[in-house]
């Protein structure tokens, strides 16, 4: 665990490795940039399965969680070969939304390559749009944010 930076909110954290392939880099040799938004659902992914949020589990409980808001910033480039080491940061809110933010590290040097943040809201079944937190996600944050 760690505190987020400006914000006084405890946030979950995960930290996921991912090897650049091939098809991720642009004939510069330099990661595209749409592909940062992909390492970020990888850390998004990987951070749901560890800590019990997965895709899966909120489908499961009757909702999806669309992305309606993303942010990134790129600082510098990651290229073939590189090794991406995503940081994620579930950010606590009390309304019926669920914000990640994302630190992108380059592991050879540990050279920060970009930052960023997504958020999602809660559909029922019918994809109408949740105004309070779904009991399953408020049993969640129970759970996890004792641990602070």
């Amino acid at each position: 665990m760690r505190k987020k930076r400006g914000l006084n909110k405890a946030a979950l954290v995960h930290r996921h490795s991912v090897r650049i392939r091939f098809s991720e880099v642009d004939s510069m040799n330099i990661v595209w940039h749409g592909n940062y938004v992909k390492l970020f659902e990888d850390g998004r992914e990987a951070f749901g399965n560890h800590y019990g949020i997965g895709y899966l589990d909120i489908y499961g409980a009757g909702y999806t969680a669309p992305v309606v808001e993303l942010h990134c910033s790129y600082i510098q480039p990651l290229t073939y070969g590189d090794t991406a080491v995503i940081e994620t940061r579930y950010i606590y809110l009390p309304s019926a939304k669920v914000r990640f933010e994302y630190d992108i590290f380059r592991e050879s040097d540990n050279a920060l390559v970009a930052t960023g943040y997504s958020l999602q809201v809660f559909l029922d079944k019918e994809g109408a749009l949740e105004w309070n937190n779904p009991e399953f996600f408020l049993n969640w944050q129970k759970r996890w944010m004792e641990i602070e």
